[in-house]
């Protein structure tokens, strides 16, 4: 006969197994395991800093943090918020465009200049399709770099040849993961 507990039991295990849970794949595509709260909230502390490793072109699946940061960062919520980044950042620009504004140091004239590859990138980043973390990674770097054309007057790279690279990393027929 079936004890209360045992029913409590079977019911907590269907609740379990019904819910989505979240794996990351690291090294060997074939080795997968559960991702771990703890990369999750490791991933979140140094996001700029492992940003900088995927933008570079490290491979998400070469270690737990990579993998768990690659993760969140191609959620498509969290694309759609850096569209936004990049949408209100347009905006700025061509409000402010001709008169420097200390509070907001950026290129305006660069930022209009590449209005084009802007949009691009915005209907890129939307787009329900997956995309590598590489390219995701390096338009979080050019809007968080303060070295990065968007703000360095004295960088050497064009802001639309740099939007024009990630553009080209967001291409959703790219493979996700490295040797796919």
């Amino acid at each position: 006969m079936n004890s209360p507990h045992s029913i409590a039991r079977v019911c907590e295990a269907d609740k379990r197994a019904s819910q989505p849970q979240r794996t990351i794949v690291t090294g060997d595509p074939l080795a997968v395991r559960r991702s771990r709260l703890a990369d999750k909230l490791l991933a979140r502390l140094f996001g700029a800093s492992l940003d900088r490793r995927l933008a570079a072109g490290r491979a998400p699946e070469s270690s737990a943090l990579l993998a768990a940061r690659a993760q969140h960062i191609v959620a498509i919520r969290t694309r759609r918020r850096l569209a936004r980044n990049w949408e209100n950042l347009l905006r700025a620009a061509r409000r402010a465009h001709g008169a420097y504004n200390p509070a907001i140091p950026v290129r305006n004239d660069r930022i209009i200049a590449a209005e084009p590859d802007v949009h691009e990138l915005v209907r890129r980043m939307t787009a329900p399709l997956p995309v590598p973390a590489r390219g995701v990674a390096m338009a979080t770097a050019l809007l968080t770099d303060a070295l990065s054309p968007v703000y360095n007057s004295r960088s050497g790279n064009s802001l639309a040849a740099a939007l024009q690279a990630v553009i080209a990393e967001l291409d959703p027929a790219l493979p996700l993961m490295s040797g796919a």
